[in-house]
């Protein structure tokens, strides 16, 4: 028996040989009509390129018009109208619906987002077809423009309904005020009248209380017989109680 009879070398196929090793050249794709260039590096690096433009012009518009400010926010105004970025306004107009908020407001919140977003997600592998036509998808096609409509619908109803005069008003940044918030007028009035003029006399739904320049006979007046969108017999307090709050909003000054 000769030495190294039967014996076998077994080599690794995933380990490429020195001498079958190939340049990193990208695939001839001219045979493929629209398809002429690799998608790695050629195509993504296009892509990219493309990508940096928008994000610096984004970052330049930014720095050129920065978003406004409002004033510091205040967790005990209960006055104070909230609204989301316009891109989750629809969400925030289906929320005023009687089936979607109060009780319910489970179902506005994560039932029905959750049905309609998960059936978008679904779409695709429910309509398998090939066809790229839209008539030829009615399904596809049909549930698409059902949610393009309904989002639109409900972006539209949340703007023309919103209260914009009073968010602007409830927004803007006010000069500090002077009040003293251990009186017996603030008391009073922090009772009575801070759900819709603030909490620092600024304004919310109402008007701002600083600066009047009204008496205490005229406060005392308006905070009984109302005036304007202000009702009647808002204060609910006794004569003399009336007499601290018409002085206490009567001396009410900025700094």
């Amino acid at each position: 028996m000769h030495r190294g009879k039967g014996m076998k070398f077994v080599g690794d196929s995933r380990i490429p040989a020195a001498e079958h090793r190939k340049p990193n050249i990208p695939k001839d794709y001219s045979e493929y009509p629209g398809k002429t260039e690799a998608f790695w590096p050629n195509f993504l690096l296009k892509e990219w390129m493309v990508g940096a433009v928008f994000l610096i012009g984004y970052l330049c518009l930014t720095v050129a018009h920065p978003s406004p400010l409002e004033k510091i926010a205040d967790p005990t105004d209960t006055a104070y109208i909230p609204l989301p970025d316009w891109y989750f306004l629809f969400l925030y107009q289906l929320l005023k619906y009687t089936y979607a908020s109060g009780p319910y407001n489970v179902i506005g919140a994560l039932v029905i987002p959750g049905l309609a977003f998960g059936a978008l997600l679904l779409a695709p592998f429910i309509d398998r077809g090939p066809q790229r036509r839209p008539s030829k998808r009615p399904f596809a096609t049909g549930f698409m423009l059902l949610a393009v409509a309904s989002i639109f619908y409900l972006t539209w109803e949340s703007v023309a309904t919103h209260d914009w005069e009073a968010a602007k008003k409830q927004g803007q940044i006010v000069a500090e005020s002077s009040v003293d918030k251990e009186s017996d007028g603030y008391k009073h009035y922090k009772a009575s009248c801070a759900g819709c003029h603030g909490n620092e006399l600024s304004g919310g739904t109402g008007p701002k209380l600083l600066d009047t320049g009204l008496s205490p006979e005229e406060v005392a007046k308006i905070a009984k017989e109302g005036k304007g969108n202000m009702p009647p017999g808002v204060f609910k307090g006794s004569d003399e109680e009336l007499k601290v709050l018409a002085e206490f909003i009567s001396n009410a000054k900025t700094k």
